[in-house]
């Protein structure tokens, strides 16, 4: 679940689009550009940089635990003997494919700055919430920060959030993470919440991003923040009014829902 007109601006300073990166800046061809791309996209990372895992660990950094490489290949040739038409033994170059392993720069920790750097650096420091901070942490959830989305992953369990000091303001950031933890409370594991969404935008997705509006409202209420109305409601509106639309009792439900997504929050908190 992701939000598609983000309160925050986690642009690499080689820009939105760029062609992927070497470790040394050398830009990638062929294949490779639409492979690394593709990954980029669904992974939400945002920096341009790719690297090997060894790569990694001269300049300094580690691949964080649990991250996956990406395969990229690169031609080479080798030398194979063979018969010419007249019988003698002759040496000729073949070409191959070969597939190795990169890492981008986003699930690497320890690099040099400009692999992590921002298109707009945050013009003020910003204070977090230091309630909201403990309150999240205290759900064990796995929150991995970086990349340029934010979104619930559902099959691996974890929670993407862009860097804190990208976000506009903290309230922001405290908003946002609560919408992605009360996905988060739908796993089998947890609430095991089902709406039967089965492709964006269908009303199981509508229902359950009502659900996580208004449980990160309640959630946001009882942790005192009052954060700005987002712009990314505007992109939802029209699936909500078509779910409460079509069922006159879908606020009832998602409230309770949402309601129930709260309780199991509040629950994982110490006593």
């Amino acid at each position: 679940m992701t939000h598609s007109v983000p309160c925050w601006n986690a642009e690499h300073a080689a820009g939105r689009i760029t062609r992927p990166l070497r470790h040394n800046g050398e830009k990638y061809h062929g294949i490779n550009i639409i492979v690394l791309w593709m990954v980029a996209e669904t992974q939400g990372f945002n920096c341009p940089f790719w690297l090997t895992f060894q790569q990694a660990k001269q300049l300094g950094g580690f691949v964080k635990k649990g991250e996956h490489g990406s395969p990229v290949v690169y031609a080479s040739t080798y030398k194979k003997n063979d018969t010419d038409e007249s019988g003698e033994k002759v040496e000729r170059d073949c070409r191959c494919l070969k597939q190795f392993t990169v890492f981008n720069a986003c699930q690497v920790e320890g690099l040099p700055e400009h692999y992590y750097a921002l298109a707009e650096p945050p013009k003020e420091t910003m204070q977090r919430i230091e309630q909201a901070d403990r309150f999240f942490a205290n759900t064990n959830a796995d929150i991995r920060n970086g990349g340029n989305r934010a979104y619930y992953n559902l099959t691996d369990d974890f929670i993407r959030m862009p860097p804190f000091e990208t976000f506009r303001d903290a309230e922001s950031h405290a908003a946002t993470l609560a919408h992605e933890l009360t996905h988060w409370t739908r796993h089998a594991s947890r609430l095991n919440r089902d709406f039967g969404r089965k492709r964006f935008g269908d009303e199981g997705y509508a229902m359950e991003e009502l659900v996580a509006e208004l449980a990160s409202a309640f959630l946001c209420a009882d942790l005192q923040i009052t954060p700005e109305l987002r712009d990314d409601h505007a992109s939802y509106l029209d699936h909500w009014l078509k779910v409460l639309k079509d069922d006159k009792r879908a606020i009832f439900t998602a409230a309770s829902h949402a309601s129930q997504a709260v309780g199991c929050l509040h629950r994982l908190q110490p006593c």
